[in-house]
């Protein structure tokens, strides 16, 4: 699809345009498309991104992927993280101790992925291309964002090629250097998390190269800095490289032949021993947070609004949830009826979210980004994460509080995760009589004791958090109404 196919301003081109086709902007995509939001997806480059700047996949962004119906091929795509191999001796070859990256842990009734997973960025969006695909979605490539306007009722987007697109929403999904972001004149608070810069690329290596796919290879001698080797699925003899400079002037050589230059140098890998440079970059680690996420009717989501250093693998997460809580909120605005004022609270609750995860993503940079003096442990999951006391949150019972993660459980009923999945609320009834007639929006069930929950109602968001919770009833159909999520 081209822009040229794309309806001019004045008319409404889509419900909502989202600029950027990262993993947020097609999560976004993907999630609208399902509730039947016409959503256009604008992306700069010719392609999606080729790298793997982002590579794993936290347990609860795993739990966001089931309900969108990817988990079950990005399982398959994907791999457990390698335990990580120092590499010694004076020409680095070798093999010295083993140890893991992460804490491991094993899966249980209510929290059924324990571990990250390892897919390259550029695989992961291609499943949620696909999915786009099936699901009615497209990428319009090429298109480059120059300018917007907007009122009351829409934004206007102009293009590199002159086109104008008319829109009732915009999403910046473009990423740290968003333009879209500039656009508005916000601005990033933060600050350097490291001076030195770092390089990362994407390798392809001959079968005769010293590394294997079982490990995460490190060589962190070097008087110029380290370097990681990281086996990624999805390709033979794949890896992703990061190398660390010890100069804080250094400008990392992203060419071909500067990576394979750097790869001899520093490694045993041969210059000859790199089949192929897939992608490379300079890389300069910050923590930044925009401070605003909405103007009007134009949101930021993703990079656009937070920017990590990669230690945690915190930034492709943290990007992928927020556009899950945003993506049903809109939903809600364009389909349901509900007021405007509830998109309010993704920046309400969202922005708080990452000024957290900044923080984890930060000391863990500093700690060891790649060496051996830290290990990821359940803080990096972000399964802990939550809205207790938000604007969408709402009463207790039981054994929890609104704003908490809903946990997962197999009961004779039926599995929570799959009562859960799609684009609905669901009020979970554990030994209280639940209203009736609440209308197509909320499935309910009668559900056996489960320990988990407790006695009591919970309504779920769409996103799987607990939204309100009560003894009885009381409230509830006032917490509908502001969702947009009445019957009638």
């Amino acid at each position: 699809m081209e822009l040229n196919n794309v309806k001019q301003a004045p008319g409404i081109a889509a419900d909502v345009l989202v600029v950027g086709a990262g993993p947020a902007g097609l999560v976004l995509a993907v999630d609208l498309a399902r509730r039947g939001v016409s959503a256009l997806l604008a992306e700069k480059g010719a392609t999606l991104f080729p790298g793997s700047r982002g590579k794993g996949l936290q347990p609860r962004t795993q739990e966001v992927l089931y309900d969108l119906g990817l988990f079950d091929d990005v399982r398959a795509a994907a791999r457990t993280y390698p335990r990580m191999l120092a590499w010694e001796g004076p020409d680095g070859t070798v093999r010295g101790r083993e140890w893991d990256m992460i804490e491991r842990s094993e899966p249980t009734a209510q929290t059924p992925f324990a571990d990250a997973i390892l897919i390259g960025q550029a695989h992961l969006q291609a499943l949620l291309h696909e999915q786009l695909v099936a699901l009615g979605g497209e990428v319009v490539h090429d298109a480059e964002l120059t300018g917007l306007e907007q009122d009351s009722d829409s934004v206007t987007a102009h293009f590199a090629d002159g086109h104008r697109v008319r829109t009732r929403y915009l999403v910046g999904c473009d990423g740290g250097r968003s333009t879209v972001r500039e656009l508005l004149g916000v601005t990033m608070t933060g600050e350097t998390v490291d001076p030195r810069p770092l390089l990362v690329a994407d390798l392809v290596l001959t079968e005769d190269a010293v590394v294997d796919d079982r490990n995460w290879h490190a060589w962190t001698g070097a008087p110029d800095g380290g370097v990681v080797l990281c086996p990624l699925p999805g390709a033979e003899r794949l890896f992703q490289l990061v190398a660390q400079y010890s100069d804080e002037n250094a400008v990392p050589d992203v060419t071909p032949e500067g990576v394979r230059k750097l790869m001899a140098v520093r490694t045993p890998v041969s210059a000859d021993q790199i089949a192929e440079v897939v992608w490379a970059s300079d890389f300069r680690p910050r923590a930044a947070l925009a401070d605003r996420y909405r103007d009007g009717r134009v949101l930021l989501a993703g990079d656009a609004a937070h920017i990590h250093s990669p230690a945690g693998a915190q930034g492709l997460n943290t990007s992928v949830q927020d556009a899950y809580n945003l993506g049903w909120k809109l939903g809600q605005v364009l389909r349901r009826g509900a007021p405007a004022t509830l998109l309010d609270t993704y920046e309400a609750e969202r922005q708080p979210v990452a000024a957290g995860v900044l923080g984890v993503s930060t000391r863990l940079h500093r700690e060891a980004l790649l060496g051996e003096g830290s290990r990821r442990g359940d803080e990096v999951k972000q399964l802990g994460i939550g809205y207790r006391g938000g604007p969408l949150s709402s009463g207790r019972a039981g054994a929890l509080e609104s704003g908490d993660r809903a946990p997962d459980g197999v009961l004779p009923e039926g599995r929570l995760f799959d009562l859960f999945r799609g684009p609905h609320f669901t009020l979970l009834a554990f030994g209280t009589e639940p209203p009736a007639d609440l209308g197509d929006q909320v499935h309910v069930h009668e559900l056996s004791p489960y320990d988990a929950y407790g006695r009591g109602l919970f309504l779920i968001r769409p996103d799987g958090y607990l939204g309100w919770a009560g003894e009885t009833a009381e409230g509830l159909d006032e917490y509908l109404a502001k969702t947009g999520a009445a019957a009638g």
